[in-house]
């Protein structure tokens, strides 16, 4: 007699809330976290707009009243209008399964600014590094010395880090693309002693049951023990372990980009710089700094990681000024 048929497993039920159904419809798509929250706040700011309510029972039309009332109440930049038209459209072609068509006559659109970035001299750089102590200072001298991201910095496992080579490799940087980028020798030493101090760190908490790291998409199923190996430790780990919700099994995460980004600007008022200085404007000193020097600006565009060089054009305008641009009329007066 033949066996019966064994049924088909169920499967496993989605989340039952709409957030829920976006939040995982972006983790499907390997958004990042910064994305799915961005898209998340969104939509939460669509649905209250219209009196809460479902986005299943709105379309284009509401959509197209939204994006303008961003741009004609809330002043917002083109950019962030953009961001809101594609968290929705995200919602109702993933997670509806509705494309919607907005007319780009219905929607009044915010005006596009052209700002150039605010640059800190060699001397203000220097001056910044000198009020920043530890981590921070750390950070800081990456972010300028290698032109990476706040988070892409923070992010880094130590085999990414490569001394004997003088680079680092960045993961999934913005838009998922991996890239290398040079490792300044001024911050070998005092890195390379970060990591000393850790590294005993971490041996000492692995056999107590700690010095386990999160590990990116589904390569702890893969390779379970990877999570306690000094390659995936953060290169910069917070002070604390947290409880991993479930199996209460002790993590680090990497320290948060917020600790770093205060210090920062503390750093900059102590030094006395008048500029609305941040984290990324080391990034955007890296790369101006270079092409002062003489550097290619498809080098530039590599080391930042810029899909379209028309992105990094954006730092040529330090060839409009100084010794490398145009002498003023003024100064040929006398």
């Amino acid at each position: 007699m033949p066996d019966a048929p064994v049924p088909a497993p169920s499967p496993a039920p989605g989340p039952s809330t709409l957030l829920g159904r976006l939040r995982a419809a972006l983790r499907a798509r390997h958004y990042s976290p910064r994305t799915e929250q961005a898209y998340v706040a969104w939509v939460r700011r669509y649905v209250q707009f219209h009196g809460r309510r479902h986005p299943a029972t709105m379309g284009a039309t509401e959509v197209q009243a939204f994006l303008t009332h961003l741009a004609e109440r809330g002043q917002v930049s083109a950019s962030t209008q953009n961001q809101a038209a594609a968290a929705l459209l995200f919602l109702y072609e993933a997670v509806l399964g509705r494309r919607l068509a907005v007319a780009p006559d219905g929607v009044v659109h915010a005006k596009e600014g052209h700002r150039l970035p605010v640059v800190l001299t060699r001397d203000e750089v220097r001056a910044v590094l000198r009020e920043l102590r530890g981590v921070s200072q750390l950070v800081a001298l990456l972010l300028y010395g290698s032109g990476l991201r706040l988070l892409e910095c923070l992010r880094l496992r130590v085999k990414d880090v490569d001394f004997g080579r003088g680079e680092i490799r960045v993961r999934w940087g913005k838009g998922g693309v991996d890239r290398v980028t040079p490792l300044p020798v001024a911050v070998r030493p005092a890195l390379a002693e970060h990591l000393a101090r850790w590294r005993a760190r971490h041996a000492r908490e692995v056999p107590a049951g700690g010095g386990r790291v999160l590990l990116p998409d589904a390569f702890e199923r893969k390779a379970a023990g990877a999570a306690a190996e000094w390659a995936w430790q953060w290169v910069f780990p917070a002070a604390r372990s947290y409880a991993r919700a479930g199996s209460g099994e002790l993590r680090r995460h990497h320290v948060h980009a917020s600790a770093v980004q205060r210090a920062v600007k503390e750093a900059v008022r102590r030094a006395g710089i008048a500029k609305r200085a941040t984290c990324h404007t080391l990034r955007h000193s890296f790369a101006t700094h270079l092409l002062e020097a003489g550097y290619d600006i498809r080098t530039v565009q590599e080391l930042l990681g810029h899909r379209d060089v028309r992105t990094t054009m954006i730092y040529t305008h330090v060839l409009n000024r100084g010794g490398l641009g145009v002498r003023s009329p003024a100064d040929m007066l006398s």
